[in-house]
């Protein structure tokens, strides 16, 4: 008899799996249309939705292991890595969605959010001023103009799925639309600088990379306290605030 699974459960929503079945359960029917909607339209493989019925989305497991996790070795080769790239590049180039994503927040709405975050994390004693400032001097390469690419918006490494050398399955498209390209391969890459270089070689294009810097620590500013507040810790080896500490 399968066992219930909790995957991830917050505030927010919640992740259950049964066998070879997942069960999203969201009380924010926004989240489950944009999740659905940027399955069917994205290019790369995609878990199948099995039905839907409000709060609850269920879909199949793809097959495969995960890349590994933040915090965590990488368990995929650098082939795999290289794999990814492409994967990314192929959802990248492919038209946009016509709602904006969670990479698609406008450059005067992610500053103002950057600025208060920055002042919650210091006057809250969860991160020292001189880290914090530090970071958000490099998070300024990150608010430019962008050209609007297809993104999933939430593209961790836990999210990406190979077998062998080739890339089979990419899940959690809730925070997925219209956004900034370079936000999904500094998301993908936090945590695992060492394997940047693959991921660009599969991308197969150049990019700033202190703009993938930059989205390091602009991310890492804005989840620590989110994080901390949900029972999660970037405190933790390699998480988000060690990936603060490595721009110092």
């Amino acid at each position: 008899m399968n066992e219930v699974e909790v995957v991830v459960a917050h505030s927010e929503r919640a992740t259950l799996r049964v066998g070879d079945v997942f069960l999203k359960v969201d009380a924010d029917q926004a989240r489950i249309d944009v999740e659905v909607e940027a399955m069917s339209l994205a290019p790369v493989p995609t878990p199948k939705v099995l039905w839907r019925k409000p709060p609850v989305l269920a879909i199949t497991a793809v097959p495969g292991t995960t890349l590994g996790r933040l915090g965590g070795p990488s368990t995929g080769s650098p082939a795999a890595w290289t794999a990814a790239g492409a994967a990314i590049r192929k959802l990248h180039d492919a038209p946009p969605p016509s709602w904006p994503g969670r990479a698609g927040r406008s450059i005067d709405a992610l500053e103002a959010e950057l600025d208060a975050e920055c002042e919650l994390l210091v006057t809250r004693g969860i991160l020292p001023a001189d880290l914090v400032t530090r970071n958000r001097q490099v998070a300024e390469a990150a608010l430019r103009p962008w050209t609007p690419a297809f993104t999933h918006g939430d593209l961790q490494i836990a999210h990406v799925f190979v077998d062998g050398d080739e890339v089979t399955g990419i899940i959690d498209w809730s925070e997925a639309g219209r956004g900034d390209a370079l936000y999904d391969l500094a998301t993908f890459t936090l945590g695992h600088e060492d394997h940047l270089d693959d991921v660009m070689t599969g991308y197969g294009t150049d990019v700033d990379l202190d703009v993938i810097h930059a989205w390091w620590s602009l991310r890492s500013l804005l989840a620590v306290r989110w994080l901390n507040d949900h029972g999660f810790d970037p405190f933790a080896p390699g998480c988000e605030v060690d990936v603060l500490k490595s721009r110092m």
